[in-house]
């Protein structure tokens, strides 16, 4: 994104072509850019799975998901919002997709959710490549 870009949230985000530079939509589409939160997963302050971290305008959906109860699992870099549509379901699926994820926590599930995004990520389906 240009240093111009607005701070909204994704579903408020208009004319994003506007804003993306060329490098950031080569990035976006083969989702390079999420790999920087690896660093995060290392530090323990993320996990590989669990509801995406959002930011304060997202305050809708974070208060939605603490009601649901996905505020008890570390966010993830991959979820099972992600998987089941990512930007292409409402923020209120999102968050009981998180609310559904955080009471289904376990080894399996996680394998299952990292195996749908490399498909998806292989894909590129469910990504805006704006």
């Amino acid at each position: 994104m240009v240093g111009s870009a607005p701070l909204v949230s994704h579903q408020d985000f208009h004319n994003r072509d506007a804003y993306v530079t060329t490098v950031g939509k080569f990035l976006r589409r083969t989702s390079l850019d999420e790999l920087p939160q690896c660093f995060n997963v290392l530090r323990g302050e993320m996990s590989f799975v669990g509801p995406r971290p959002l930011a304060a305008s997202d305050m809708a959906v974070i208060e939605k998901r603490k009601a649901l109860g996905a505020d008890r699992v570390l966010p993830g870099i991959t979820g099972l919002a992600q998987v089941s549509g990512r930007n292409n379901v409402s923020d209120c699926q999102k968050a009981k997709y998180d609310g559904t994820y955080a009471k289904q926590v376990s080894f399996t599930h996680d394998a299952s959710i990292v195996g749908a995004t490399l498909i998806k990520v292989l894909q590129q389906s469910d990504i805006d490549k704006a």
